[in-house]
């Protein structure tokens, strides 16, 4: 996924899905999009680490002469070069962790989310949130009781499925075309009533950093 794919067009073009699928839904959706779940300084420090050990490696088994007063010094500028690089490369973080670790911290990051942006505390308990996070290449979708409630089992887990596989492409476009299509499920099983205050903000919430 690139973060860049997601600026201000973008954004703009996600928003104006979320209200369309407002008009037509009693559902309070909220999309967050995020640059990474996790801090990953662990895989930051273990590439530091083996570029670190490749150095040394180097200086011990080269045909040229080091002096032994800067080996230190070396290693030291290795391990933070090393640990710098894999800080910027979303690739290598991946590679240096296990999935386990990628899925449990896109969804605490969800959940933490849920209740930060307030969606959980609708009136009519129908919060929808549609979490997306770059580096892991995952998406994680929670909602509030009422929706659960209003949208049968079978069809909302394949709107559901349908909504991660796309969206973990982190093409915008793909993104929106799946939202609307989850759209379609809302606006079958909750239709507007005109009873409920949009209690939330349409645009969505972009966090690339």
């Amino acid at each position: 996924m690139s973060a860049k794919r997601f600026d201000k067009t973008a954004g703009g073009k996600i928003g104006d899905a979320v209200g369309a699928i407002e008009k037509t839904t009693d559902a309070e959706l909220v999309i967050v999009i995020r640059g990474r779940s996790g801090l990953y300084r662990h895989a930051d420090y273990l590439f530091g680490a083996l570029i670190a050990f490749l150095g040394l490696l180097f200086v011990l088994f080269s045909p040229f002469d080091f002096h032994t007063y800067w080996v230190p010094f070396d290693v030291a500028a290795l391990f933070a070069v090393g640990a710098f690089v894999c800080s910027r490369t979303p690739a290598l973080r991946r590679l240096l962790t296990t999935r386990k670790f990628r899925a449990n911290a896109v969804r605490a990051g969800a959940a933490a989310m849920f209740y930060e942006a307030g969606i959980a505390n609708t009136s009519a308990e129908n919060g929808l949130l549609i979490y997306v996070s770059l580096l892991e290449r995952l998406v994680e979708v929670i909602a509030d009781r009422g929706v659960l409630k209003a949208i049968p089992a079978l069809k909302w887990n394949t709107a559901v499925f349908d909504l991660k596989q796309v969206g973990s492409r982190g093409d915008p476009d793909q993104l929106i075309e799946s939202v609307r299509n989850l759209g379609i499920v809302l606006a079958e099983h909750m239709p507007p009533t005109g009873e409920n205050p949009n209690e939330l903000m349409d645009g969505p919430r972009i966090e690339l950093k």
